[in-house]
């Protein structure tokens, strides 16, 4: 469970320690791109996952040639204070440059508290 590849979304959170996963989110990788929150922004899927995955065909934002765009720093928690928000964003733009590095199974590791370097 731990290194499934589906709770690697393309926005750089880990859906595994995300304390909504269970009965009310999969996973952003078994909800392609759907997770619970999109009913609440009435929006029909992830902007992030939209484009990633469905217009431009990657696997995550890190290997995007425009990363970070404006859509990738303008997502953010509606429920995060401005310094929440902005420590949420510095992590996850320095997860997807390091999961772009050493690749997503190894990142999973990582991220799962498994394997170090």
């Amino acid at each position: 469970m731990a290194n499934d590849p589906k709770y690697a979304p393309v926005c750089g959170i880990y859906c595994g320690s995300c304390e909504l996963l269970g009965p009310q989110c999969r996973g952003c990788g078994y909800v392609e791109g759907k997770p619970f929150w999109t009913a609440q922004m009435e929006v029909k899927v992830c902007p992030l996952h939209d484009c990633c995955r469905n217009s431009r065909r990657l696997e995550h934002c890190g290997l995007c040639a425009d990363f970070p765009c404006p859509v990738f720093l303008e997502m953010r928690d509606p429920a995060m204070s401005d310094e929440e928000a902005r420590k949420a964003l510095e992590a996850r733009q320095a997860g997807l440059r390091r999961r772009k590095r050493i690749g997503t199974q190894r990142w999973l590791a990582e991220v799962a508290g498994g394997e170090k370097g």
